[in-house]
């Protein structure tokens, strides 16, 4: 039986989340099960708020980077010295040993996956979108439910697509599909329900889902960008 024990890079890219970049920072200490975590690498993409300051005074390592959540993923992979890179957004707070649960899955012969997901809201609108991430087919995963992946798995297939402005997660996810089993891990992550309360429920689940009607009818990053300022930026 092997010895070997593989730890994980945590990548966290921001821009000015002075408000949730603590709070992840303390759920990850709090919920984490080994001392098998490498590194926190927090990709700032050029914050003006207290971002980086808070990230340092709780245990991350800040990288720089351009601006752009593909761009900066990118340089936290290639920053990265874990067997396992954790991609996770700044407002979705990891479920308790996640860690655990991510070795787990790793040591039964997964190379990719992610978590389900919950809502930090009491919406059963919002439930029934969080109870379809159990369903493994790719148009139920997004970037909030998290990502693990292996680094050799990352960079064997050029991580994300940096012409992506947005949808970038379900880009590679897509690509990961048609590749290897995804593995989905029953624990929940629980995510920020602030941009549906922000621009209507109803309303972002149907542009969220325009959008993904027309990456699957082959709309170009950039018009997916132009739609999403048109529609959710604004």
């Amino acid at each position: 039986m092997s010895s070997f024990q593989p730890t994980i890079s945590i990548i966290i890219p921001v821009l000015n989340e002075a408000n949730y970049i603590k709070k992840v920072l303390l759920a990850i200490s709090k919920n984490a099960g080994s001392n098998r975590i490498g590194e926190i690498l927090v990709v700032d993409g050029g914050s003006s708020d207290e971002t980086i300051s808070i990230a340092r005074d709780y245990g991350a390592t800040v990288i720089n980077s351009k601006k752009g959540r593909a761009a900066q993923m990118n340089v936290g992979a290639e920053n990265a010295t874990g067997e396992i890179l954790y991609f996770l957004h700044v407002d979705s707070l990891p479920p308790k040993h996640f860690d655990l649960a991510i070795f787990h899955a790793f040591e039964e012969g997964n190379e990719v996956g992610c978590f389900q997901l919950r809502f930090n809201s009491d919406s059963n609108f919002l439930r029934f979108f969080a109870w379809c991430t159990k369903i493994n087919h790719q148009i139920c995963r997004g970037g909030d439910q998290s990502l693990f992946i292996t680094n050799k798995l990352f960079h064997e297939n050029n991580g994300f697509n940096e012409n992506y402005i947005i949808y970038e997660d379900n880009e590679f996810i897509g690509r990961m599909y048609k590749l290897k089993p995804f593995k989905i891990i029953p624990e929940k992550i629980t995510t920020s329900a602030r941009r549906y309360e922000e621009r209507g429920m109803v309303n972002l689940q149907w542009h969220f889902g325009m959008i993904h009607l027309k990456h699957f009818l082959g709309a170009k990053p950039q018009e997916l960008h132009q739609y999403y300022l048109k529609h959710i930026a604004v």
